[in-house]
């Protein structure tokens, strides 16, 4: 009989119950890969992170990342929960920067203390990738909308280690009036590059540049309060349509219609008139600590 100890994390807010859910097992070791996804099955979250020592010497810890159907490559939340959780427990600096082993490769991130929390802040290092997107009218029947609540660039699948749809909208309201079609996305989008839906509209919010939604009925995941990756992808697609080098900068809502606020930072680094870097931050609140029984 073995116990392991695992966390619960509230990520991308500043306050327990807001922001994406997340569990982090500190100490993987000794969880075969069968029982990881079968821990994150029974938690039942969006991800569940193990934390394993590194195999390469520039990283401070590996970590895998597991939804309740399978294993991910990358994710933002997760990365950046992690990050946090490990200068919380010292097992990091407070501050600094240190490198995360993950199976898309190794993800900077950086951590500072923000308000009596950490800040967490992960970078991609490469480039983000584009692809055309359907239609507007395929993805409005999608989402259950009209065509023309569909505006301002045409629906991209985008990604920075995992890749989304990104579609954008004219305003808040029709952000809410989203209701996914899941037999129009099996018909459109099952199997495609591309086939997670993130949305986007412009925010009303002081201090916000964009509200979203992310829905990924592949993953079993009705809605996402929170996602990183999706954040990361949408910095590279942001910081592609400027016109001048420099750090770009832009603030994402996320979340709301869940219930659960959620605040991303994005950046974008912009060199040579191409995007280098992009970056995505935010606080996390540990909510919880359990200790999962097997054996």
């Amino acid at each position: 009989m073995s116990d392991f100890r695992y966390h619960l994390l509230d990520v991308f807010t500043d306050r327990a119950l807001g922001g994406n859910p997340l569990a982090v097992f500190p100490d993987g070791r000794g969880i075969d890969d069968t029982t990881m996804q079968a821990i994150a099955r029974e938690l039942n979250l969006s991800e569940t992170v193990f934390v394993l020592p590194p195999t390469t010497p520039s990283a401070a810890r590996r970590v895998r990342i597991f939804t309740p159907a399978f294993e991910m490559p990358f994710a933002g939340h997760p990365t950046v929960g992690t990050a946090a959780l490990l200068a919380e427990l010292g097992v990091v600096p407070r501050e600094g920067s240190f490198v995360l082993e993950e199976n898309v490769g190794p993800v900077p991130v950086a951590v500072r203390p923000e308000g009596g929390l950490v800040h967490a802040r992960l970078t991609v290092d490469r480039p983000v990738e584009r692809r055309d997107g359907p239609s507007a009218e395929t993805m409005a029947r999608i989402l259950g909308l009209e065509p023309g609540d569909l505006g301002g660039r045409p629906p991209a699948g985008v990604s920075a280690g995992y890749p989304f749809l990104v579609v954008t909208l004219r305003e808040t309201g029709a952000l809410g009036r989203v209701r996914v079609d899941t037999a129009a996305w099996t018909d459109a989008l099952q199997g495609a590059w591309a086939h997670d839906l993130f949305l986007i509209a412009p925010a009303e919010e002081a201090g916000v540049d964009f509200r979203a939604r992310m829905f990924a009925p592949e993953l079993g995941i009705a809605e996402d309060p929170a996602t990183g990756s999706a954040c990361a992808a949408l910095a590279g697609l942001l910081g592609s349509e400027e016109s001048a080098d420099g750090t770009h900068r832009w603030v994402v809502l996320q979340g709301v219609e869940m219930g659960r606020p959620s605040r991303l930072e994005l950046e974008a680094d912009r060199e040579g008139g191409r995007v280098g870097r992009v970056h995505v931050g935010g606080t996390s609140v540990v909510v919880g600590t359990g200790e999962l029984r097997l054996g």
